[in-house]
């Protein structure tokens, strides 16, 4: 809430910590956060008295809106991007970044007086969502550990591939993921791809690092197919419409 604060036209009256009753939450405000852990949404949601003017929203990306029963006005936003800190958490808010919503349209209000963009995800979608939530953040964050880990073999600092991380994502992002890999899985470079798994079995916990690394060896060699499929099929499309011609 202090993102809000921030950017003006609301006021937050405050946070109900654990020990105090939500039954009365709704009454007298427009707006209610659900800010607890996933798990909990739904329990929060029941005990508090609904008032039919407030809209209940919560914050969860991989919860639809059935678990605000029995608000007439429910919501959900969520924003694409770590929070780590609540320092860190009310900055990257206002930084433009995008937002699922969902439910009564004051989810939409909110991510548009944060600056953000607005994603609409129905309930049907929603896991699909958030399992790629999921990967773009924490799955990527666990890779580079192993990045860390497998260059500490080396005496080199995560640091030094810094770079590396940087420029790759950029160019997932910009180019897209088919254009923008690199690497012997593309190239079909398999003498390079063993010599890597010799030395990361070589590692202290040896059967999770090599069982990461084939793992993402059939994904990257999985996107290079497909490019190579793409390829293939504009090229034929482009023959044909040749032949027409």
């Amino acid at each position: 809430m202090a993102a809000l604060d921030a950017v003006g036209g609301y006021r937050s009256r405050g946070a109900l910590g654990r020990d105090c009753s939500p039954v009365d939450a709704a009454r007298d405000v427009d707006l209610l956060v659900i800010a607890t852990p996933d798990d909990a949404v739904a329990e929060v949601a029941s005990a508090v008295a609904p008032v039919d003017t407030t809209a209940v929203i919560h914050l969860s990306g991989s919860l639809g809106l059935d678990v605000l029963a029995p608000h007439r006005r429910r919501g959900s936003l969520h924003p694409l991007v770590p929070l780590p800190t609540e320092a860190i958490g009310s900055e990257r808010l206002v930084s433009g970044i995008t937002f699922a919503v969902a439910g009564d349209p004051i989810t939409r209000m909110l991510a548009d007086s944060l600056g953000g963009r607005a994603l609409e995800v129905d309930d049907l979608h929603r896991s699909a969502y958030h399992a790629a939530a999921t990967i773009a953040a924490n799955h990527l964050v666990a890779l580079i550990g192993q990045v860390e880990r497998v260059a500490a073999t080396a005496g080199l600092p995560l640091d030094a591939f810094a770079g590396l991380m940087r420029a790759a994502t950029d160019d997932a992002v910009a180019l897209g993921p088919r254009h923008a890999l690199t690497g012997p899985a593309v190239r079909g470079d398999w003498s390079t791809v063993e010599r890597h798994r010799a030395a990361l079995n070589g590692m202290s916990g040896s059967r999770t690092e090599l069982a990461a690394y084939d793992a993402m060896v059939g994904l990257a060699r999985r996107l290079s197919l497909d490019t190579a499929a793409l390829a293939a099929e504009g090229s034929t499309g482009s023959a044909g419409a040749e032949q027409v011609a």
